[in-house]
């Protein structure tokens, strides 16, 4: 006969306790022969009842915040990490100098422009081929062509402004391009590039116009090509599509005992502003048995508003009088997940891109072991 907990008992399993200097309750048990006579084998049925993916705030394309609930931790931060290292984006990649007076050597250069974020037609850079570099296996690789190489030129130098006052000590203002920004990048395309990336809005271009390269005087100029290419945050950071992505688990808060009057002003400010709110206790409360409001009809008690704002700072542990009044934890399998896309693509997308990657990765290793057993 096989046993099926309570909700609360399975409630209870899932809070993972956080005390004034430990943290328990911390594994997870959730798996077949922890429990006896309970069959907690793995079953898609079962997790389609239990998955859910909420977004919060969708206001921001290029920051989410989305709650991914009913997984396990490594399913998680298999997606933490394939947002990170494995998702392919477009970046610098070969720098040509012809010319480069500036005080900046050109592999500094070279690297700075590697840096700069880019964005286009979101279709076009999804369709675009990978550029395969030399290797012992292929010594040629790839040649350049339309489909996995953008061409991109820099070509600016720095001349007085015969305009400038006298007395004027603004370089920006005394010199013409005393400063070279990411927005000075021009984008050449070639073949079927005209169509892929359409001017205006789908031509390569960075995604923050403002970035500062270089600084330069009378007489210095930079004068470059550069080569954009596909690739994975695990061969270079500057592929890499987000410039944050991780994840929190859902904080609880459980009031034990009546917390009242200044004690539930001080209660309060133990937590950031939202969490925690203050109400009056009402005439029922006041004349109920046993719920501990008895005669404090009109003082103020402690009520939580939004646990998901806490950052479970514990500093309500620290003061005594708050002792065995409140629990603190956190919500094993409800993750809060935080993307904030460079730009080249919107944040929810790419957390539907590292679906795709994970789906394609356990059918690969599904074909390896069947291949393994034949």
């Amino acid at each position: 006969m096989v046993l099926r907990p309570s909700e609360e008992e399975v409630d209870r399993r899932k809070i993972i306790g956080i005390n004034a200097e430990t943290v328990t309750n911390v594994t997870s048990t959730d798996f077949p022969g922890h429990y006896p006579g309970e069959d907690n084998s793995w079953n898609l049925e079962e997790l389609k009842k239990t998955l859910q993916v909420k977004f919060h705030d969708p206001s921001d394309p290029l920051n989410c915040v989305f709650s991914l609930i009913g997984v396990d931790a490594a399913i998680a931060n298999a997606f933490r990490r394939i947002l990170i290292a494995e998702v392919p984006t477009v970046a610098i990649e070969n720098v040509y100098v012809h010319n480069n007076t500036s005080i900046i050597q050109d592999e500094v250069l070279a690297q700075r422009l590697g840096l700069v974020p880019l964005k286009g037609d979101r279709e076009g850079l999804r369709r675009f081929k990978w550029f395969k570099k030399p290797s012992d296996e292929d010594p040629r690789g790839s040649e350049p062509s339309d489909y996995n190489t953008i061409q991109l030129s820099l070509n600016v130098e720095c001349t007085r402004n015969p305009d400038a006052g006298r007395r004027e000590t603004d370089p920006t203002k005394l010199y013409h391009n005393a400063h070279v920004y990411a927005s000075d990048l021009i984008f050449h395309p070639v073949g079927q590039q005209v169509d892929v990336f359409p001017f205006p809005d789908g031509a390569i271009q960075p995604v923050n116009p403002d970035i500062l390269l270089a600084k330069l005087r009378p007489g210095q100029a930079i004068h470059i090509d550069a080569h954009c290419i596909k690739g994975v945050g695990s061969d270079h950071a500057k592929f890499s599509p987000v410039a944050t992505a991780s994840y929190r688990l859902l904080p609880t808060i459980t009031i034990t005992r009546p917390i009242l009057g200044r004690d539930a002003e001080k209660f309060a400010r133990c937590f950031p502003k939202g969490v925690i709110g203050l109400e009056k206790v009402t005439a029922e409360e006041a004349t109920t048995a046993g719920s501990g409001y008895e005669g404090q009809e009109g003082q103020k008690k402690v009520v939580v508003r939004d646990a998901f704002r806490d950052t479970v700072s514990r500093e309500c542990l620290r003061h005594d009088e708050f002792k065995g009044k409140v629990k603190l934890g956190r919500v094993r399998d409800h993750f809060i997940f935080s993307i904030e896309s460079t730009g080249q693509f919107e944040s929810d997308e790419l957390f539907i891109e590292s679906v795709k990657l994970l789906k394609a990765k356990c059918q690969r290793s599904k074909r390896c072991l069947e291949n393994m057993m034949r």
